[in-house]
Parts: structure tokens; sequence; C-alpha cells
């Protein structure tokens, strides 16, 4: 399923995953048309612009001894320029899988063009599967899950956490990928890897950036394991309060933020407060989060202190006088319907529940 030279199997010691797609989630690109398709081929890697925050957050993940698995709809006759790409902005990563789009216009395969579906679970089942085997022994490897809301990232990724978790069978696989239309060698693919998958609680986040601005309401049926976000600080903060990355990785990121794209501490803190009403976040990073800040004088890539020391103060504020929360409230979701709506990448600009 991975292109050849995508990357090298998962070490013995690797036990969590980020698996991370590309278009508006990392980079601002635009896919909706032949026309946004051929511009984006040709510009230079130095041209395409990233995500603000995703190549720091990228690169503390990988920092943290995160196996870093890129999972893109871009084709894979754009493996170089990426490449360079994330070689420009210092982000590692141990598995790049692109899109066979010529592959399948020659075939003639033009659902498959724009299908997340057909492309993204046999792909995920796959790669699950085999890290798996090649993790560490008797430990589950858990995954973080990083997509947008301009395809079907969450419905997908839900399918996918599912199906891991044993709360869907293989009888339900099948009848979801005949209503997506999947053609047959990818069901096959996907239906394989089920098959040989140890079933566990593999998922631990979905994060959804918000590059379309949908309301992170749209996404409360799918419960607290999707995030919803709208800048990668919020994802720091949430992998943060997981475990997933130290205190300095947050202070890391919102430097970048800062220097970079102009956000202050007012605005920062504001991220934190957003996480905590839609019940996300619960306070649990604010102490170590100042400790870290007290002690950051001498970290080479923090800059910018006061406007941190005064975000760290903000948040710490914000911990102790709580704003009403609103927890998200999972349903049982249909994923014959939604397999059915997202049919052929025909609902991509839409949100993947309603």
């Amino acid at each position: 399923m991975t292109d050849a030279g995508a990357g090298s199997p998962p070490s013995g010691g690797v036990d969590y995953v980020a698996r991370w797609d590309l278009d508006k989630t990392y980079l601002r690109t635009d896919f909706d048309t032949l026309r946004d398709l051929v511009r984006t081929a040709i510009e230079r890697p130095d041209r395409k612009r990233s995500v603000p925050g995703a190549a720091a957050l990228l690169r503390e993940l990988g920092r943290s001894g995160a196996r870093v698995h890129i999972l893109s709809g871009s084709p894979r006759q754009m493996r170089g320029k990426l490449e360079e790409k994330l070689a420009i902005d210092r982000v590692r990563f141990d598995e790049l899988t692109l899109k066979p789009n010529l592959s399948n216009m020659v075939r003639g395969r033009l659902r498959a063009l724009r299908d997340q579906l057909g492309y993204k679970l046999p792909v995920l089942l796959v790669a699950r599967a085999r890290d798996q085997r090649l993790g560490p022994p008797g430990r589950l490897v858990r995954e973080v899950l990083v997509g947008d809301d301009a395809e079907a990232d969450a419905f997908v990724y839900s399918l996918y956490a599912d199906l891991c978790a044993g709360k869907a069978d293989r009888s339900l696989l099948v009848r979801i990928l005949d209503a997506g239309r999947v053609y047959r060698d990818q069901a096959d693919q996907a239906l394989q890897a089920f098959a040989e998958i140890e079933e566990g609680p593999v998922v631990e986040r979905m994060l959804i950036h918000l590059d379309r601005q949908t309301p992170p309401s749209r996404f409360d049926g799918y419960g607290r394991r999707v995030v919803p976000f709208y800048n990668y600080l919020q994802a720091a903060f949430v992998l943060a309060e997981d475990g997933r990355l130290d205190p300095i990785a947050v202070l890391r990121v919102a430097s970048e933020l800062i220097q970079r794209d102009r956000f202050d501490a007012e605005g920062l803190a504001r991220s934190y407060l957003d996480l905590m009403r839609r019940g996300h976040v619960h306070g649990s990073l604010c102490q170590s989060l100042g400790e870290t800040i007290a002690a950051a004088r001498d970290e080479p890539k923090v800059s910018s202190l006061a406007e941190l020391h005064r975000m760290c103060e903000l948040v710490r504020e914000y911990a102790n006088n709580p704003p009403e929360r609103r927890e998200p409230q999972a349903e049982e979701l249909d994923y014959v319907d939604l397999a059915r709506r997202h049919r052929g990448g025909r609902n991509r600009k839409r949100v993947a529940f309603r």
C-alpha cells in the first residue's frame, strides 16, 4: 500500500505513531479543481506554505520518539517536492505515503481520484498490521491521527479506530466498503489487513484541523477522542495533557507561533480556554507549564519569554477559574450512511458528521 521508498519499518522500541495528513493539515493546498492540482504540482517547494505551527509540532513529535507516518492524498509524482519542503521545514518523518493518482487515471478509476475511504482506510489498516508485528513485544502501539475538516478524515479515522478496538466487525466493514463503492482490490486489502490486526484501544486521539473554520460542534457526535482545533498550539496542549509531549515542547510550538506568525500571549491563552470550554483539556498542564517557563531562559529554541510568561499566567488563571464546559457527547455512528454520503469524495467540502 505504501509507495516504494516511503520509509523504513518501525524499530522495536517505537510504541507511539503519529499518522499525519498533509494537505490542509500541514500545507495550505487546494485540490478542488484540476487547475488547483496542476498549480500545486508545479509550485516550487520553497513557495509552498505551511499551516502555522504544523512544522513545529511535527518536529516535537519526532523529538519525543514518536514514529511519524505522513499519509497524504497528494499524487506520488509530488514526492520529490514534498520531501524537499519537509526538509526546508526541518521535519523528520519515517514514512511518506502518497496517492497513486496517475495509476488511477490510466486505469479509468475516476472515483479514486477524490475518494478517501478507499485510499486511506486500507493504508491505515495495512500500516497497523505491520506496526504491531514490529512494535515492542507485549506492548500495544498507540496512535494519534491528524487530519482536516475539508475531507472525510473524521469519518475514516473514527471507522479505523473502531475497527482496531473491536467495535466494528468484518461483516459491517464489508457493508461500509460496499456503500462507499470502494474498488475491489482496495476492499480486499482492507479486509485482509483487518483480519491481521490485534484488537485494542489503539487510537488515543484524532486531531482535526479546522481549515475551513467548520464549527467544532459539528464533530460532537464523534465524542471526546475527536478534537477539532484552530491552531497547532491547541493540538500541542491536548497531546501534552495526554502525556505525549513535554511542557517544553508546548513552549517551543508557542514560541514559533509568536516569532513567525505574530500570535500574542492573549490569543495563545484563549486557545487553551477554548479547549477547556469544549471539554478537551482540564487544567492538568498548568503547573508543569509554569515551572518549565521559569527554567526556560537557557533553552535555545524558546524565545519571546515575556509573551510566554504572560501566556502561562493566563492559562493558570483559566484553570483556577474554569469556564462552563460543554462535553462532546458521542453518538452511535452510522458508518454505512457516512460511507454512502462520502462516496467518491462527493462530500469532501462538507464536514464528516451532521
